[in-house]
């Protein structure tokens, strides 16, 4: 089946509106887990607006699933990956500035800067995904880089899903068995939500993980955590 690895972003975004302690990341991580979640994902950023460097380190202990670090492999960031050690790092091509994830990488433009940094990573034991439009030449690209896993960038299927799912899906569809064919681990996330992920993955071969984050938190303010991770778990 395929995992669900929960992103907590919004937890620490909630928290740091406020200031305090509260509501605690780690709580929040502990209780996805024990709610029936396979992973934590963080997506921590250099202003800290939500996840803070502190957060990153004191969600390590408590984690009995997989721990997903994603972030744009800047010197500091690497560094904080390395002495963490999650099971899995995922590079996202964001600059320090922008919002929201909102594009992948050019696995072939980047190639050579992204295979130094994913073989660093390797050397550590720590599983490397990384984040990618659905696009034949760009997965080709990362397997030349060196990835384990890539994770497509899910917001263009969001999109246009509800308008013309069949649509929507096919580059994801080639995408993963492209992936396959070269022996590359496929996730997926951006946008992902309870209307649209049955289909997703339903159709998509082969996918390992799906990560979500806001829509998933935003659902479990009406329907509360814990139902609302099962239920996400029913659709995978």
């Amino acid at each position: 089946m395929t995992k669900l690895s929960v992103n907590i972003n919004k937890i620490a975004t909630i928290r740091n509106a406020r200031g305090g302690a509260s509501p605690s990341v780690v709580e929040a991580a502990i209780n996805c887990q024990k709610f029936g979640a396979d992973g934590i994902t963080i997506h921590p950023r250099p202003d800290e607006r939500h996840i803070t460097n502190k957060d990153v380190f004191a969600i390590k202990p408590i984690i009995t699933t997989e721990y997903n670090i994603e972030g744009y492999p800047s010197v500091d960031f690497i560094k904080m990956v390395i002495a963490v050690k999650p099971e899995q790092v995922t590079l996202v091509p964001d600059g320090p500035n922008v919002i929201t994830s909102c594009a992948g990488w050019d696995t072939i433009k980047f190639q050579d800067y992204l295979k130094e940094i994913i073989t660093e990573f390797k050397e550590y034991g720590i599983r490397t995904s990384i984040f990618v439009d659905p696009k034949l030449e760009i997965i080709e690209g990362a397997k030349l880089c060196g990835a384990d896993r890539v994770e497509l960038y899910t917001e263009e299927y969001a999109t246009q899903y509800f308008e013309d799912k069949e649509l929507a899906i096919a580059p994801y569809i080639l995408a993963a068995t492209k992936a396959t064919e070269l022996g590359i681990g496929i996730n997926a996330g951006h946008d992902l939500s309870l209307g649209n992920l049955e289909y997703f993955a339903n159709q998509v071969p082969n996918l390992d993980e799906v990560s979500i984050g806001h829509a998933l938190i935003s659902d479990s303010i009406y329907l509360g955590l814990e139902n609302t991770i099962q239920m996400y778990k029913r659709l995978l």
